[in-house]
């Protein structure tokens, strides 16, 4: 079966830059080499260069306002090759390599670039229903184009002397076999010697977009109040990590069960509930998987880091909270009602596909 090529042509048709595939995976210890080659025709140069950049940058705004002279996007990463007059004709080729340059002919000039495992995945945060213009968030673009020098502020590039392809860094949920994340809380309320005890799991240590989590809940009322209801909330947690950090919470997901549990008695149940980003379209600022082009995204999967560097960008987590309502019963009823909340941190990622090894995830 013939592979899929990507391929971006130079208005004025002197580079074409070609991709094999456009998302690379991120095994946190590792990330895969962003590779492909470029096809120069060496008469439209005028004794220009041809190079490569990566980069990885967070867009805050749209493109149509740089004309005003202020650029709405900040790189976080980026590095550039020359490919043209090529500079290192031995090296290896990849297999990825070796099948483009049987398109390209001998016009074609390889690159590669090994992105470093400090930066964040594709990620995009969803415009509210009115807003217009690309949305705010992390981005990786592969621009090939024509200069004299590879990166001179004073220098003007056309964008008939450019081509760029936008890729994806992806990260996928690693093996695990481990039981979910446990806590437990007891709580003590006014005029009473006993407490609530509420005991939380998940199911599992991940879940996959879709799937429903299943909540394990354990109560132990020692009091004389009554627990009135129980209710399961999902919240995304996106941390913005660019001049300064800042910390966005939103729920994705929030269930009420009508379950009571009477004064000095036991309950104990498993729930379900799914967060979608279908039910969460009109949420402005929820961070989702990054997409090339329109086609369709979940919700952004949890931010897997090695933790050694503080990563830039935007980086994903989630949490399940579960809140016992209480209240005393007793003369004065509802006015001392209070709440027991315990909370769970949550993975949430997509499978591997199953051609692509992924190594395990270690506690």
């Amino acid at each position: 079966m013939a592979k899929r090529v990507f391929k971006k042509t130079s208005g004025n048709g002197h580079i074409a830059l070609y991709l094999g595939k456009r998302d690379f995976v991120d095994h946190v210890d590792s990330v895969d080499v962003v590779d492909g080659v470029v096809k120069v025709d060496p008469s439209g140069l005028n004794g220009r260069k041809v190079y490569v950049y990566l980069a990885c940058a967070f867009r805050y705004g749209s493109d149509d306002l740089d004309v005003i002279g202020l650029s709405f996007r900040r790189d976080i990463w980026i590095k550039r090759v020359q490919v043209y007059p090529p500079t290192d004709s031995g090296a290896a080729k990849s297999p990825m390599q070796e099948s483009l340059l049987k398109k390209t002919g001998e016009q074609g000039c390889p690159f590669s670039f090994q992105l470093p495992t400090d930066l964040p995945c594709s990620v995009a945060l969803q415009p509210g229903p009115n807003d217009s213009g690309k949305a705010c968030g992390v981005d990786f673009e592969v621009k090939a184009y024509l200069a004299n020098s590879p990166d001179n502020a004073e220098e003007v590039i056309e964008k008939k002397d450019t081509c760029r392809l936008m890729i994806r860094k992806i990260q996928f949920a690693p093996t695990s076999n481990k039981p979910g994340p446990k806590a437990e809380i007891s709580k003590q309320f006014m005029m009473t010697d006993k407490p609530v005890h509420l005991e939380g799991s998940l199911g599992k240590e991940i879940y996959y977009h879709g799937d429903p989590i299943t909540v394990n809940v354990k109560i132990n009322n020692e009091t004389a109040k009554v627990v009135k209801k129980i209710k399961i909330t999902v919240e995304q947690l996106t941390n913005v990590v660019l001049y300064s950090s800042d910390t966005y919470t939103k729920p994705v997901c929030s269930e009420e069960f009508g379950e009571t549990v009477n004064a000095n008695s036991t309950f104990e149940k498993s729930f379900q509930i799914t967060p979608l980003l279908a039910n969460n379209k009109e949420k402005r600022g929820l961070a989702v998987d990054g997409r090339l082009k329109d086609e369709d995204t979940h919700l952004a999967s949890t931010t897997l880091s090695q933790g050694e560097k503080e990563m830039q960008g935007i980086l994903v987590s989630y949490k399940v909270k579960i809140n016992l309502m209480v209240s005393s019963g007793g003369l004065l009823g509802g006015l001392t009602g209070s709440d027991v909340t315990l909370e769970l941190p949550l993975t949430l990622m997509s499978p591997k596909p199953a051609d692509i090894s992924i190594e395990s995830m270690d506690g």
